[in-house]
């Protein structure tokens, strides 16, 4: 009894550092599994679903023409160089991240400033023969913001989200829901949460 009660006292620090040290890391494997980051690694559309905020611009980017030949990321992220893209995504992703977290989100979400030059880029990517030979113009973001120019969704307002895209504009028919982060052990018989 007492070699115990003497090895508890002078060792208390490092047994407290190493409960600490587990619940820190229990706790953050946990955060990870629940989180499941690994799945932004993808261009799957359904990934930004994920959010709840995000079903309405799912719902409008699905029934759009778009929907059969670009994915979220052609149009919301850099495509020219690798690490740009990534970086891109990195930063935007935390960005949500953190927005969501902290409950901020608003109502009707707006593309931030640094995103409106990537979709312009974007949009010129993919309809550069249309744009340039057909209409004659190619403007980049920098004289669309010093007014020079027009940018493409000045005209084309409807495509492919519609204007009027918040949390009470959609139904949520079409929104595919996220599977539960549940652990099989914690599921019941059904498949279901106990």
């Amino acid at each position: 009894m007492g070699s115990s009660k003497n090895l508890w006292q002078n060792f208390k620090w490092i047994w407290l550092a190493f409960g600490l040290a587990g619940l820190v890391s229990g706790l953050g494997a946990y955060t990870l599994y629940a989180s499941r980051p690994w799945v932004y690694l993808s261009d799957e559309a359904e990934v930004c679903a994920t959010c709840h905020v995000m079903g309405p611009y799912y719902q409008s980017w699905s029934n759009s023409s778009h929907a059969v030949w670009a994915n979220c990321n052609d149009c919301h992220v850099p495509q020219d160089k690798l690490l740009r893209k990534w970086a891109f995504k990195a930063t935007d992703g935390l960005y949500h991240a953190a927005v969501f977290t902290l409950r901020a989100e608003p109502q009707v979400i707006r593309p931030r400033e640094g995103t409106f030059a990537v979709l312009q880029e974007n949009c010129l990517r993919c309809h550069e023969p249309l744009v340039t030979e057909f209409a004659k113009m190619s403007p980049d973001y920098g004289s669309v913001r010093n007014g020079d120019k027009k940018a493409c969704w000045d005209c084309h307002r409807e495509t492919p989200h519609t204007r009027i895209s918040s949390l009470g504009s959609a139904d949520y028919g079409g929104v595919p829901l996220p599977g539960a982060p549940v652990p099989g052990w914690l599921r019941g018989r059904d498949g279901n949460s106990p």
